[in-house]
């Protein structure tokens, strides 16, 4: 069922020139399943070349038209969802269950961006003479660069493209290498549904080589990034060379704050949810978890059961609960940081080992007594590994969760308004959950503050870095 991934360039599939390609590893089998065709500079003009034909008709499409484009797309992923799944699993890893989870919230997400598109209003300004009209107007900025990772292939290029399109901006794709098969299934329900020739692009290659064509290009207007806060600190110098309107959404090192006065229960089944989801490949996972003291132990207990309860192996298979970690590279990257920690003092209540010797997996791994300057406490880990400390007052947990220059998603856990009054004051973070996962909903802001990024994917706000302010005055 598995084909070769080819470059989408003004509405059609083809292949690179010299038919140059990139193998596609399954993490779970370390079976090569396909290639995916590698862009070079020549793949790259004709894309900026149909993307500039694609945004002049684009741009002229009605609003209610866009929304409507966008509303049978997310009707044909609907249809394709289980199909796509597969397709995600086979060459991301994650499990069956989450794969079809992520295709669903991208669902959703195109929907709420459908709504969008209508909503771009502009308004009047009083004038302060008689016979003057002041208008706001909302335009199009244009072609859009958007480079995507590899942990989320759908949901993490959905938000760029669904805001973009519904602005009326043409999009360049640079989709992930290592995921190509489910990003493709995106890009052909949005061209099955209606979006013109050259208005949606796909292009796969070498990152760096694609980034540094594209962005200073004089046809790109707007660049958005997901990915690491080095890779995006360098794309945001790039872009800001040559004047780029930019969206990073970029790491993270969330902290989960859980009080004395927290359900224990409830806060560990989630907790471990969302650290252990799609391996701890998550931007917003949550990875130091502070405690207080006097019930430091009980939830390290809870929270180790259920570490150990995860069901590690191919996603393909309905009893795991957690797939591989995506390639090679993470397995020793989750490796160095487990040894570093535990020769620096830390404990390791479970976990901490590669499984087998096939396929990437790695075991649900807890860590406590972790000193602070273990790796682990300063760099995004970036796989299941969780590391719990005891706090003893709110000042200290404050301290802690403040302490490294990340800012995108954070968690807490407590039945006091005080503290939660307190908390939503005082988090340095883009995102603060408390209680409850109630992140990355297309209806709210999703984005950091500090080294984790600048500005916002979800939400009111997502769409406005796609649009220019134009202001009108006439006598």
């Amino acid at each position: 069922m598995y084909k070769d991934i080819q470059l989408f360039i003004g509405g059609e599939w083809v292949d690179a020139d010299d038919y140059r390609t990139i193998e596609v590893i399954n993490p779970a089998t370390e079976e090569k399943i396909f290639t995916v065709s590698r862009a070079g500079p020549h793949e790259l003009d004709r894309t900026l070349r149909a993307a500039e034909v694609g945004f002049e008709t684009w741009r002229r499409t009605p609003a209610i038209e866009r929304s409507r484009v966008l509303r049978k797309t997310a009707d044909l992923l609907r249809i394709r969802l289980d199909d796509i799944a597969v397709l995600m699993t086979a060459e991301q890893g994650k499990p069956l269950a989450e794969a079809r989870a992520e295709t669903k919230a991208a669902i959703e997400t195109i929907e709420w961006f459908a709504e969008e598109a209508r909503r771009t209003y502009g308004r009047v300004i009083p004038p302060r003479g008689e016979g003057i009209l002041q208008l706001v107007i909302k335009e199009p900025v244009g072609v859009v660069a958007a480079f995507t990772p590899w942990n989320f292939p759908i949901n993490q290029a959905v938000r760029k493209i669904s805001a973009a399109l519904a602005a009326g901006c043409s999009v360049i794709l640079k989709g992930p290498e290592e995921t190509p098969a489910s990003c493709a299934a995106l890009v052909q329900a949005f061209a099955d549904a209606g979006v013109p020739p050259g208005a949606i692009n796909l292009v796969f290659g070498i990152p760096s080589e694609i980034s540094q064509y594209l962005i200073p290009h004089p046809t790109v207007r707007k660049i958005s990034f997901t990915g690491s806060t080095v890779i995006g600190k360098q794309l945001a110098a790039l872009a800001g060379l040559h004047m780029k309107r930019i969206t990073m959404e970029l790491g993270g090192h969330a902290p989960a704050i859980v009080f004395d006065d927290a359900d224990l229960d409830t806060a560990a089944r989630l907790l471990s949810a969302a650290k252990f989801r799609n391996a701890g490949q998550v931007c917003v996972a949550p990875t130091r978890f502070l405690v207080q003291e006097s019930v430091y132990e009980d939830f390290v207990v809870k929270f180790v059961a259920l570490a150990k309860a995860i069901n590690v192996g191919n996603g393909v298979e309905e009893k795991s609960t957690m797939g591989p970690l995506a390639n090679d590279r993470r397995i020793d990257a989750v490796d160095t940081l487990v040894v570093d920690a535990v020769q620096k003092g830390a404990t390791l209540r479970t976990g901490g080992r590669r499984l087998g010797n096939k396929g990437y997996f790695y075991e649900p791994t807890v860590l406590t007594d972790v000193p602070i300057d273990a790796r682990v406490m300063n760099e995004e880990p970036f796989g299941p590994i969780a590391t719990i400390a005891p706090f003893d007052t709110l000042k200290a947990a404050m301290h802690e969760a403040n302490r490294l220059p990340y800012g995108l998603a954070s968690y807490a856990f407590t039945q006091s308004n005080k503290t939660i009054t307190a908390l939503s004051a005082n988090v340095e973070a883009g995102m603060l959950t408390i209680n409850h996962l109630g992140l990355a909903l297309p209806e709210a802001p999703f984005g950091g503050v500090k080294d984790s990024g600048y500005g916002s994917e979800g939400g009111t706000e997502a769409i406005e870095t796609y649009l220019n302010t134009k202001f009108v005055t006439a006598a």
